[in-house]
């Protein structure tokens, strides 16, 4: 059956308008996205069908847009439009922290570490310098690694927040095991950093380990 002869209560377009994207399954936002499914096959029932060739939606996501393209009733039109989506994602979230608005909600910072560095295929240590009003000044990725590690120098932290004149940063860093359960490493470093960072008066607020799921605050966990 077509998705268009479905009970009107029952299409994913009409319970998006009526109800948010939020109340969709993964499923049915991206038989929104494709629009239709080859023949015989409704959207819902092909985006069923991707999600489960690709094990999870994250999965499924984090393909180049050329792997995307070759996969079943994609092609390269709709491989490189997903592809954008998502990027569109990710510049929304980087042109609030743009605006100069202060940043006091620690999920949007979660969120904006987990759009940047999840699904990387290396561990990446990254930092968003902020000033004395918690506004975005800058986001850079500092140090890189292998599937094992980044090696984390709290002098060059300390040299970057001199050069933004940062009055505060959040740091982040990513597990490409996708277990995002902080290791003793992680919370070792992150009491260097805030003891070396305090020598110049820049204050430590949050540090973030981002894997499969929701990121991972060692501020929450007590540990800043």
């Amino acid at each position: 059956m077509r998705i268009r002869d479905w009970p009107e209560h029952e299409r994913p377009r009409e319970r998006l308008l009526a109800h948010g994207a939020g109340s969709l399954s993964d499923a049915e936002l991206l038989a929104i996205f494709l629009g239709s499914g080859p023949r015989g096959r409704s959207a819902v029932e092909h985006a069923r069908a991707l999600l489960a060739q690709a094990g999870s939606l994250r999965a499924l996501l984090d393909r180049t847009p050329r792997q995307l393209a070759a996969l079943p009733g994609l092609g390269p039109a709709r491989a490189c439009a997903l592809a954008a989506a998502l990027e569109l994602g990710t510049r929304h979230l980087a042109a609030d922290l743009a605006r100069g608005e202060a940043l006091t909600d620690p999920d949007r910072a979660g969120e904006y570490f987990a759009r940047r560095l999840r699904g990387l295929p290396h561990e990446v240590f990254a930092c968003l310098f902020l000033d004395t009003r918690h506004r975005a000044i800058a986001f850079e990725e500092l140090f890189r690694g292998t599937l094992d590690g980044a090696e984390v120098h709290p002098r060059e932290v300390v040299k970057r927040c001199l050069a933004h004149n940062a009055a505060a940063i959040i740091i982040g860093h990513n597990h490409p095991s996708g277990v995002s359960e902080p290791s003793a490493a992680d919370r070792a470093v992150t009491e260097r950093l805030r003891q070396a960072l305090a020598l110049i008066e820049v204050r430590l607020l949050d540090h973030f380990v981002i894997g499969d799921g929701p990121p991972c605050s060692l501020a929450a966990r007590g540990w800043l």
